[in-house]
């Protein structure tokens, strides 16, 4: 798998839209894996659908605890009761990005109070 992390935050931070997302964070995620070198042909339309895409195009399911996010990470988040379609972000070595830069990886109140599961791809 071609993946260039430094293009894929790049894209991920040129984009990002601030203060708040715009609900269109899988497109934004797609854009910049699309940048880095990831064919999306097939890919997902809701952000919680990504996690076997992105294993299918070569990236592997972050199992280290304590994890330690690193350049690239990218985080599959489930829904909560006010998002069905979930939430994806990238890591750009400092803060997560989505179609916003976030504060810290749940991006808002309701992800923030009902905790979904979150898995962590690295390519």
């Amino acid at each position: 798998m071609a993946f260039d992390r430094n293009k894929f935050v790049a894209v991920l931070n040129k984009d990002a839209l601030p203060p708040f997302g715009q609900g269109i964070c899988a497109k934004h995620v797609r854009i910049a894996l699309e940048a880095a070198g990831v064919n999306s042909a097939g890919h997902p339309v809701s952000a919680k659908d990504y996690g076997p895409f992105l294993k299918k195009v070569g990236f592997a399911v972050v199992s280290e605890t304590p994890y330690v996010a690193q350049l690239g990470d990218i985080g599959v988040i489930q829904g909560t009761s006010k998002s069905a379609h979930g939430h994806i972000a990238g890591y750009d070595g400092t803060r997560w990005v989505s179609d916003f830069v976030q504060k810290e990886l749940y991006p808002g109140p309701s992800y923030r109070t009902e905790k979904p599961k979150i898995e962590i791809y690295r390519g």
